[in-house]
């Protein structure tokens, strides 16, 4: 699959939003939950990185 110069920079763009908003929601996480919401919080925020990861290695393809 080939993408336009413009595509591949609004799919960076998105990767790093996607991972700002993943590393604030594990300080939020961190920071002011405990017990089993902390668990969830940090789990949903991995799996945010991910996606972020994954769309930022579809950029740079």
């Amino acid at each position: 699959m080939v993408l336009d110069a413009m595509t591949k920079m609004w799919l960076s763009i998105a990767a790093i939003l996607v991972m700002g908003l993943s590393v604030f929601l594990i300080t939020f996480a961190r920071t002011k939950t405990k017990g089993l919401l902390k668990g969830i919080l940090s789990l949903v925020a991995f799996v945010i990185m991910l996606a972020g990861f994954l769309t930022g290695l579809i950029s740079i393809t």
